[in-house]
């Protein structure tokens, strides 16, 4: 299930390196809950429409983005959370809530992400970030979608997915978290597999770190 949100926004300038702030204002509604350091089950966009400039984002006409959860009641949860405090940073403010059901996706394998696919594996004492051109990064895209899978007592032993690296436009971004340099990938991804595969992945998002804003898909 998946609800988007329109956010009012007052002309403050919005920092490029915002995403620890969202995340928290999605802890703040969801309150004390058992989500937190586990494997997440959900998974939010990006602000969408910002305007660059030399000192941060500008968003003219508003913004909105979207949280997704394969369990309906960590969405109820946040809808609550958000009617006791619609606020969220720098004063943005939640001004309506949209539900969208989940879709069919029985003909559908292609996947645009909303967010980028953050990927990463211990190597002795090193972690490795590993993006959609390294070798490892299929295989890895796989196992975490299977770990939520195996969480949430769904078996599917037709899944195979993939970064679509041929689409012109792929690429990485650094994504700065707390201070932590984060190498994503900005890549579609295919996905075969049941629908209820696919619409579990919609759901929850690929890669590691969804719970923070990594991985959301469209």
């Amino acid at each position: 299930m998946r609800i988007h949100l329109k956010i009012k926004t007052t002309g403050e300038l919005i920092p490029f390196d915002h995403q620890p702030l969202l995340t928290g204002a999605i802890h703040k509604w969801l309150g004390w809950n058992n989500e937190h350091g586990r494997v997440s089950l959900y998974s939010f966009s990006r602000l969408e429409r910002g305007r660059a400039t030399p000192d941060g984002l500008k968003f003219d006409k508003g913004t909105s983005f979207f949280f997704s959860s394969h369990e309906p009641e960590l969405i109820k949860k946040l809808i609550a959370g958000i009617q006791k405090d619609s606020s969220l940073f720098h004063g943005l403010q939640v001004e309506e809530i949209i539900l969208q059901e989940d879709p069919d996706f029985s003909g559908r394998e292609l996947f645009f992400v909303a967010s980028p696919i953050f990927i990463k594996r211990k190597d002795g004492e090193r972690v490795d970030h590993i993006t959609y051109d390294d070798l490892r990064a299929n295989t890895c895209l796989q196992e975490t979608l299977l770990t939520k899978m195996k969480k949430a007592g769904i078996n599917d032993e037709s899944l195979r997915i993939w970064f679509e690296d041929k689409y012109p436009k792929a690429g990485t971004k650094k994504i700065n978290y707390n201070g932590i340099q984060n190498r994503a990938s900005w890549c579609p991804v295919i996905i075969e597999g049941k629908p209820e595969t696919k619409r579990f992945a919609w759901n929850v998002g690929l890669g590691n770190s969804t719970g923070i804003g990594f991985g959301a898909i469209k």
